[in-house]
């Protein structure tokens, strides 16, 4: 099954969807919404981004903002791990991590016999700011850092605060709030380089979310290891699951929340190995992800931006025209700030398009956290490629051929 195909099937199965009543109800027999997880995410980052404007990388409000998410995450419920990142000049930061045991999944060991083997997922976001709301000279801004990256905190507690809705999650999932990911992906580096090699070698997947808010569209986007002709489905088989779940699961009707990717068509040298790419379904904003990319590991990286454009030093976060005090550019200027970015894109009222659906958009970042979230998480549901969670081994078990992973049971494969 080519990505072409695999996209038209996806569309078809939302619009079956549109017109099939939601499986799941409440207990007054309501029909469930997907990714219907209220103002949480959304609270957290802006609360994260007002208290703690002038988190960056090695500061007092870094090391108080840290404490801030782990002390949410002793409120969900875990006890999060700290460990500590190290600049190159003896500073410290931390990253925060809570790690969830999954089923595992059981693998064929070439031989015909199954053993189980757990696979790893990551999910993660940097919780410091590039900039200080006051300048040198003393001046002060309304810059919180709420888009880069307060509303990738919220989106990750998100994740985790839902995660005991997925009891049969196949993977063990680590839930990642990175240090001084604005010091060159230091806590990112840090955690990658701590885990041990056979760690390293499980992980399936490592999904990234940086900056959702500012941004026209919400992107996924996948590593520059996906430019290999040999290996590009490969690595991209996540990234392509997540179009599958936004689109099966109806967030566009529910929402108008919608998964792109980067399809410029850019041709360039993107990777700097002397060979020209195709500018595609990879992003030159640069994150936590990249550690990860750089050891093979496959990313989905959710951030949001604007890709219509027919060169590449053209491409910029927002066409928003009260948003172009800097090129269109919001993380890492004055502009990601609380007080502005809701002033602009928080809207109250709703009201139906020319297509007459329902715009819901209301608070942009409440939807966006949500949405990323559930679809993160209904990815992982999917399983991996290396094996079977044990509900598919027993299926398997009763019907040894063909495996749910040979049929395509819990994951896609091509054709």
């Amino acid at each position: 099954m080519n990505k072409r195909t695999y996209k038209l099937i996806s569309i078809v199965m939302a619009l079956l969807l549109l017109v099939i009543p939601m499986a799941g109800c409440s207990s007054e027999g309501e029909a469930v919404k997907p990714a219907d997880y209220g103002s949480y995410g959304a609270d957290i980052a802006r609360q994260l981004a007002s208290t703690y404007p002038n988190r960056t990388p090695y500061s007092s409000q870094e090391l108080e903002a840290g404490e801030f998410i782990a002390s949410e995450m002793r409120a969900l419920g875990y006890e999060p791990v700290v460990q500590q990142v190290g600049g190159n000049f003896g500073q410290t930061s931390n990253n925060y991590y809570v790690k969830i045991e999954g089923t595992g999944f059981y693998v064929d060991d070439g031989l015909g016999n199954y053993y189980l083997k757990h696979r790893i997922a990551v999910i993660g976001a940097h919780y410091d700011d590039m900039l200080s709301a006051i300048d040198s000279t003393g001046s002060e801004y309304t810059y919180d850092g709420i888009s880069d990256n307060a509303s990738g905190i919220g989106c990750l507690l998100t994740c985790l605060a839902h995660a005991k809705d997925y009891r049969d999650m196949g993977y063990d999932v680590y839930f990642v709030a990175f240090g001084a990911g604005n010091d060159n992906f230091a806590g990112a580096n840090t955690f990658l380089n701590n885990l041990s090699a056979e760690e390293r070698e499980s992980i399936d997947v490592m999904y990234c979310i940086d900056s959702i808010y500012a941004g026209d569209k919400i992107y996924a986007s996948a590593g520059y290891n996906s430019l290999n002709d040999q290996t590009r489905y490969q690595m991209r088989r996540k990234l392509y699951q997540t179009y599958d779940v936004c689109y099966a699961n109806t967030l566009y009707s529910n929402y108008k929340f919608d998964i792109l990717y980067n399809e410029s068509g850019v041709s360039t040298d993107l990777d700097g190995n002397g060979t020209i790419d195709r500018y595609n379904e990879v992003s030159a904003n640069k994150s936590d992800y990249v550690p990860f990319d750089n050891a093979g590991i496959p990313i989905v990286y959710f951030d949001s931006f604007d890709y219509n454009f027919t060169r590449i030093e053209d491409m910029k976060e927002t066409k928003n025209l009260n948003l172009q005090g800097m090129g269109g550019n919001i993380r890492g200027t004055v502009l990601d700030s609380t007080a502005l970015l809701d002033s602009v894109l928080r809207q109250e009222d709703t009201d139906t398009d020319e297509d007459g659906i329902m715009d819901k958009s209301g608070d942009l970042l409440q939807i966006r956290i949500n949405c990323i979230s559930f679809v993160i998480l209904e990815t992982l549901m999917k399983g991996s490629d290396a094996g079977m969670t044990p509900a598919q081994y027993e299926e398997f078990l009763k019907n040894p051929s063909p495996t749910p992973i040979e049929s395509g049971s819990g994951s896609l494969v091509e054709g």
